[in-house]
């Protein structure tokens, strides 16, 4: 349920920060020494460099955590990043193969993205998260780890409350080979594809822009 609202928020954010971002003006602040400038209207998308660092902040409600650092080169942008679930459970992504027998937390795990600005502050991205999941089962307390490298892709849109704090609401899509865990005969396979609403919190530390014609 809680997982429906949160898409549902990601929803409502994600139209209103592209009719926002499409309807505003431009605020231009240049400086002509350093041959840079800051935007906080549509422009903002037209970025040389940035350095930024953002959180899936939802894993902290959870007793989690998620940290990110990222560089974009134009268009390019590459993420690594770290999270702890905590105590949120994430076999309800599951497509094939969930079940409601088990609980499946992220234990600490590291990943990495690559990503591209398709359109505005539009990006997809592909990733490679190592992570390893602790399985539960909750008839009997019982778990195991099982580790796994996950691939994927997303798409997310990044936006600006300023020149400095943005919003990232998306969808990732999570894919995996097959594994299992064995709790005293009752076998469990951890679903092949996850697709999960995320939404991220981050802060543009340092960016250089291209220059208003």
């Amino acid at each position: 349920m809680k997982w429906n609202i949160l898409t549902l928020v990601i929803l409502v954010v994600f139209v209103t920060s592209v009719n926002a971002q499409s309807d505003s003006g431009n605020t231009v602040t240049l400086d002509t020494s350093a041959r840079t400038c800051v935007f906080t209207g549509p422009e903002m998308s037209k970025t040389k460099q940035a350095i930024e660092v953002e959180s899936l902040f939802p894993m902290f409600f959870s007793g989690g955590y998620h940290f990110c650092i990222a560089y974009r080169y134009h268009n390019f942008r590459v993420r690594i990043s770290v999270i702890n679930g905590g105590d949120y459970d994430a076999e309800p992504a599951g497509t094939k193969n969930s079940t409601s027998e088990f609980k499946r937390y992220y234990k600490t795990s590291p990943g990495i993205f690559l990503g591209y600005n398709v359109w505005r502050h539009l990006e997809v991205y592909s990733y490679l998260e190592l992570h390893t999941f602790k399985i539960e089962q909750k008839s009997t307390g019982l778990t195991r780890d099982i580790h796994s490298n996950d691939i994927g892709g997303g798409m997310s849109y990044q936006f600006f409350i300023g020149p400095h704090i943005y919003l990232q609401p998306g969808v990732h899509v999570y894919l995996r080979s097959d594994h299992s865990a064995d709790f005293n005969g009752t076998v469990y396979n951890i679903p092949n594809v996850d697709i999960a609403p995320v939404i991220r919190l981050g802060y543009r530390i340092w960016g250089k822009y291209l220059e208003r014609k």
